[in-house]
């Protein structure tokens, strides 16, 4: 059986990480070859050095082709970034056909019809994912197609990016000779990575805890309902450790990571309190670095369940809140995150992968596992259309007479 390569790029803040994969139609990649190196030239999801992403980028998959035996030609790429903003819109067309009845074509020309919302000229759409359909006026309809029907509803959920923003990403990636197959948002990958269905199906949030941002999306009735991106992060976790105990910002990433922890130390303690913890020949306690990860990480926790769309946190995600990324790694994380929201938490972790899969078992490579299954799941139906420079013309000019 003819086997299917697949591709992705997940270009980070702290990191830039491509898998190369193939398939042979199932619901799972075989992975067969993963290049992760860190990563230089951006900083909260955006490009600001043009040559060092570049070339971290190239390093990456570099090292993956050179794993997998195998060149990468075309990968899907995750995005994210403050830039990134999303609004619910609805469209609707009539079915005029003597049999009235749904077929495909009247699914994308009402869907093209909710794309044509009005964004600014300097912004272009990522996705446009239809939430649920109507069929005269039955709400609730998941696939219309072979339904009987005068008029064809659906409510979308639609994504835009930067321009610019868009543009120094893909001409990084197209710059060392790999295509762009789609642009994702990264919260939708990795969502895909370590929800389940039922999770979607209840309503269930999802906060990918990255180097530089922290990506949202909230599901409900197997759908999307709302996404958004935090700039609060890995790094501004970095920096309060390397202002609050006078270290390095380098040496405070290499404290946290080694001994980070929120896990709360009891007031009577005299043993992990009191312990020194030592690093290139600095030292600092044990209870004042916790306490700045614990404080900060509350704080991000907070924010992230502020992003909800309804107060009534119970109703809307009752499986709760799904954590996952680099940041998801702390120890403790599901356990204060369950204190200080009053929700359900876990850790997310990829899993149910195969072939040279073994570093891929970690929250921090949740969104390039997840572009994979996005790319199993929407291989030939690409949502992002790159803008050219007519179209942001026509947008300005429709936007002065509007």
């Amino acid at each position: 059986m003819k086997r299917n390569k697949i591709a992705a790029i997940d270009v980070g803040t702290t990191k830039v990480c491509t898998i190369i994969a193939d398939t042979d139609g199932g619901s799972l990649p075989r992975i067969l070859g993963v290049g992760i190196v860190p990563s230089h030239g951006l900083h909260k999801g955006l490009v600001v050095n043009f040559d060092e992403a570049k070339q971290s980028i190239r390093e990456s998959v570099r090292r993956a082709e050179q794993i997998a035996g195998q060149r990468l030609e075309s990968a899907y790429i995750g995005i994210t970034g403050r830039h990134v903003s999303s609004v619910n819109n609805r469209g609707v067309v009539a079915i005029t056909r003597n049999d009235r009845l749904v077929r495909s074509g009247d699914l994308k020309r009402v869907l093209d019809v909710a794309r044509s919302v009005k964004i600014a000229g300097e912004r272009e759409v990522l996705h446009v994912i239809p939430r649920t359909f109507a069929v005269d006026g039955q709400e609730g309809v998941k696939n219309p197609v072979g339904m009987h029907g005068f008029r064809l509803d659906v409510e979308t959920h639609i994504i835009s990016a930067a321009v610019t923003s868009v543009k120094n990403l893909t001409k990084c990636i197209r710059g060392i000779g790999v295509d762009v197959e789609d642009l994702v948002l990264e919260p939708l990958a990795s969502a895909e990575a370590v929800l389940t269905d039922e999770e979607k199906e209840q309503g269930v949030m999802l906060a990918d805890i990255g180097g530089g941002t922290t990506d949202i999306a909230v599901f409900k009735d197997n759908s999307i309902y709302h996404t958004s991106v935090l700039p609060i992060a890995g790094y501004q976790l970095t920096r309060d450790i390397s202002l609050g105990l006078n270290l390095s910002f380098e040496l405070a990433e290499q404290m946290k990571k080694k001994y980070g922890s929120v896990l709360p130390i009891p007031e009577n303690s005299r043993g992990e309190d009191d312990r020194a913890l030592s690093a290139d020949g600095h030292s600092v306690s044990y209870r004042e670095l916790s306490d700045i990860i614990r404080m900060r990480v509350e704080e991000l926790l907070r924010l992230v369940v502020l992003e909800l769309p309804r107060n009534d946190y119970a109703a809307l995600i009752p499986s709760g809140l799904v954590l996952t990324g680099g940041g998801a790694n702390l120890p403790g994380i599901a356990e204060l995150g369950a204190e200080t929201t009053r929700l359900p938490v876990r850790v997310g972790v990829p899993i149910s992968l195969y072939g040279v899969s073994d570093t891929l078992r970690d929250p921090a490579y949740a969104t390039g596992v997840g572009l994979l299954m996005w790319a199993l799941k929407n291989q030939g139906t690409k949502n992002w259309r790159p803008q050219t420079g007519m179209q942001r013309f026509v947008s300005k000019i429709f936007q002065l007479f509007s």
